[in-house]
């Protein structure tokens, strides 16, 4: 299911948040975009369009797009996340170190592992991110 105005517009407003110019900036670029975005690159994007948006604008949308679960945010290594359009379930990612390609994955039952380490470690989890990063089988044919 893609992301659609309405279902932002609802989400954002359910948390007492507007759908702003600068909001639904973001969210386009990130929508119309195939790559994993940065932050910067968010904001260059955005820019060329938007000049007067500022670059700690796009972080803070960027952060609550991401706790709202309307975008993803991913850790692949780097020093900085990177972002991409969410899928609207719980899901995990296979990330391909050499295009950056990026494949959501669900169906797989977590919960024995998750609650074995709650009771394990004593923490009460809320929530988890699983990221495997691999070379996709197109960047394997080109070594």
């Amino acid at each position: 299911m893609k992301l659609t105005e309405r279902k932002i517009t609802t989400e954002l407003r359910k948390h007492g948040y507007k759908l702003t110019p600068q909001r639904q900036a973001v969210i386009d670029t990130i929508v119309a975009s195939q790559d994993l975005l940065t932050p910067a690159r968010v904001y260059e994007k955005v820019s060329r369009e938007h000049p007067d948006i500022g670059l700690v604008t796009v972080y803070r949308t960027l952060e609550l797009l991401s706790r709202l679960g309307l975008i993803c945010e991913l850790h692949s290594g780097g020093t900085c996340p990177t972002y991409t359009a969410s899928n609207p379930e719980h899901h995990h990612h296979l990330i391909c170190s050499g295009c950056g390609k990026v494949v959501d994955f669900t169906g797989h039952n977590l919960a024995p592992l998750e609650n074995r380490l709650a009771r394990e470690s004593g923490f009460r989890i809320q929530n988890h991110v699983l990221e495997f990063i691999g070379v996709c089988s197109a960047c394997q044919e080109t070594k």
